[in-house]
């Protein structure tokens, strides 16, 4: 090989050499910056991953993900904080805190929001702790320890804080303003509002509602009139106006309310430098709610109809009205009407029907709803219940479980009436059974059992109950164990724990009085019953009901006075019902008293005209003195009514008394 060839051979190898380096020289740095592309697009994707699962409350699944991170910056680490705080668990969030590698202020911030966030002393101190050692701090890092200070009601410590700002802006003044109405000290608030350098929308509103929730309606209108025209540009200020036409509208002060509506602008065109200012969709149904509540349907349905816009509540609100007036007609009209009914729709409907007594129609929505949550299904069983339909009451509940729907402590107070509505002793034993695995009895829980059991005649068991639940009794406790304790007999312990309620200053009701009337009848206690029938007159202010009547008549009939039991009946301020003439009748047969049996069995004659009862009684007491005319002409009219004698009632056996 000569020497031109060699050269060339090197030549030719060094140029393939040089190729392979260059090009070598481009790939690596490509491959290294493609690496680096990856990872940086896959930290991206798990930082949006983590803030959606933090988002859709799946915080466990949130912190795997965090975990898994090759490289975090603090962004990541500040929002699965954020996830811990806003959960309340502070240890996670402290614990992650305090493994950051580089914290921001937003880090610390958060943490002190956290634990002014968290009840009780402990956390508010930490908060503390944390702001005096924070590297550096800004007006969010003052603003949210002085909200925590006016949270917990230390306003002192709230004002020194903001005394020692070194710059204070408008959220600062809004917290000091807010701490004080949350504490109740308007003429504060107030003063501060009133010297606060400078002020927006969002300040004007929060006194207002602070004003509201403290009952300072005329202030609030006061302080509204005096700078609401200083903001009118602004929208906030109808979120002033709004929460002061709510406020008027929950004390039932309507006039006002609307004079407040109508100052709010239907639009602004033609308005120059006004431009959101306006009736929103709220404002009209707040004041439609406000007619609602007071039952003004027709004033509520022109503002109703007279909606350029409405929403779900809009329509929910209108529904309701009617269905509060006991206008089904129109409640279902609207109701189909509406483009989206929403479960609260649904279960208005339902409990609208039941309360109407037409269970039937309430079931009908109740099996078309699209979805049932908890309160459809005790809205139907507390239907059932109310209208005395116990055997379906009792399927929906088994129905709801195994649909896989948890009773509350609403379920199981109405099945607790079913119960004793069907003096099932066993079901109500079962459903205690429940309660006391699934809840901490509140008190109408305990109400519900202590009816329960004295309705199904486990006296022992009820006041065992009673006297469990020590000073968390009201006067439906007292009622539901004197009633019990009446209804089976055992006159001496309801009339001794009556004097027990008066003794506490347990003020009785007229329930009390039936029971405690009925207690006295049993027992024969004619001067007693008088007495408690005064008292409950004068000394209690309580108007007596039929049903006192028939217990006074029960007293003194049972003692043999039945002609005071019937000018009783005759002092009644209203007709007589069947009660009232059953028990004269009884006391007439009891004592033989024909002539006035004959009264009170005439009565109930009309009263009640498909019941043989008063005609086979007045029957038997002319058989008893030897008066067979009299017998026979009420046979006679017997079946001249075509009242027909059922089974177990006998012309001759005087056993049978209405």
């Amino acid at each position: 090989m000569n020497k031109l060839n060699v050269a060339v051979l090197v030549l030719g190898k060094r140029v393939v050499q040089s190729r392979s380096y260059f090009r070598s020289r481009h790939e690596i740095p490509k491959n290294l910056l493609s690496s680096a592309e990856t990872t940086r697009v896959s930290s991206s994707k798990s930082e949006k991953n983590i803030a959606h699962l933090i988002r859709t409350n799946r915080l466990s699944e949130a912190r795997v993900v965090f975990d898994k991170m090759e490289q975090r910056d603090t962004l990541t680490w500040n929002s699965m904080i954020n996830g811990y705080v806003k959960r309340r668990e502070m240890a996670k969030a402290r614990e992650l805190f305090d493994e950051m590698p580089n914290r921001d202020v937003v880090s610390w911030n958060l943490m002190i929001s956290g634990y002014v966030s968290c009840r009780g002393s402990r956390f508010l101190e930490e908060g503390r702790r944390l702001f005096d050692v924070m590297p550096e701090s800004d007006c969010v890092s003052w603003n949210t320890m002085i909200s925590g200070y006016a949270k917990n009601g230390r306003m002192e410590d709230a004002l020194r804080l903001f005394n020692s700002m070194p710059q204070r802006n408008v959220v600062s003044w809004n917290a000091i303003v807010s701490g004080f109405l949350q504490n109740g000290d308007v003429a504060s608030a107030i003063d501060c509002f009133e010297r606060m350098p400078e002020r927006d929308c969002a300040s004007l509103s929060a006194l207002v509602s602070g004003l509201v929730r403290n009952g300072e309606l005329d202030e609030a209108a006061r302080v509204l009139v005096k700078f609401g025209n200083k903001y009118n540009g602004r929208e906030d200020l109808v979120h002033a106006f709004n929460t002061l036409i709510a406020g008027y509208g929950q004390r039932g002060r309507i006039e006002e309310a609307r004079r407040l509506f109508d100052q709010i602008p239907v639009s602004n065109e033609g308005k120059e430098g006004n431009v959101m200012f306006k009736r929103n969709i709220v404002s009209w149904n707040s004041m439609i709610m406000c007619y609602v509540k007071v039952g003004n349907i027709v004033s509520a349905r022109e503002l109703f109809d007279q909606m350029m816009e409405r929403d779900t509540f809009s329509w929910n609100t209108i529904i309701s009205g009617y269905i509060h007036v006991s206008d089904m007609r129109e409640a279902s009209n609207l109701f189909g009407q509406m483009p989206n009914p929403d479960t609260f729709s649904w279960n208005a409907m339902i409990t609208g029907y039941a309360q109407m007594g037409n269970l039937e129609v309430a079931l009908d929505f109740f099996e078309r709803m699209p979805r049932k949550n908890l309160v459809s299904w005790n809205s139907m069983i507390a239907g059932c219940e109310e209208n005395k339909d116990y055997r379906r009451a009792i399927e929906l509940f088994t129905g709801m479980q195994v649909e896989g729907e948890k009773p509350d402590r609403h379920t199981l107070s109405s099945v607790l009436s079913v119960s004793a509505g069907i003096v099932d002793l066993y079901l109500g034993m079962q459903i205690h059974q429940l309660i006391t695995k699934t809840v901490i009895p509140d008190l109408p829980i305990n109400n519900a059992l202590i009816t329960m059991y004295s309705r199904c005649g486990a006296i022992i068991e009820a006041k065992i109950i009673f006297d469990e639940m020590k000073q968390s009794k009201n006067v439906i406790s007292w009622n539901a164990m004197i009633g019990g304790y009446a209804s089976h007999g055992f006159s001496a312990e309801a009339l001794e724990l009556f004097k027990l309620m008066k003794s506490l200053k347990v003020l009785p009701t007229h329930i009390t009085f039936v029971s405690v009337l009925s207690a006295c009848a049993h027992a024969g206690l004619v001067e007693e019953g008088h007495q408690h029938f005064k008292s409950m007159v004068n000394e209690y202010a309580i108007e007596p009901r039929i049903e006192h009547y028939a217990s006074l008549v029960d007293i003194v009939g049972r003692h043999g006075q039945v002609e005071e039991a019937m000018d009783i009946i005759r002092s009644m301020p209203f007709e007589p019902d069947n009660a009232v003439w059953g028990a004269l009748l009884g006391a007439c047969r009891m004592h033989n008293n024909v002539e006035l049996a004959r009264v009170a069995a005439e009565a109930l004659m009309k009263l009640e005209p498909e019941s043989s009862a008063p005609y086979v009684l007045l029957y038997n007491m002319y058989a008893d003195v030897g008066r067979w005319d009299e017998a026979s002409e009420v046979r006679m009219l017997m079946k001249s009514n075509k009242i027909k004698k059922p089974a177990g009632y006998s012309w001759t056996d005087s056993s049978h008394v209405c």
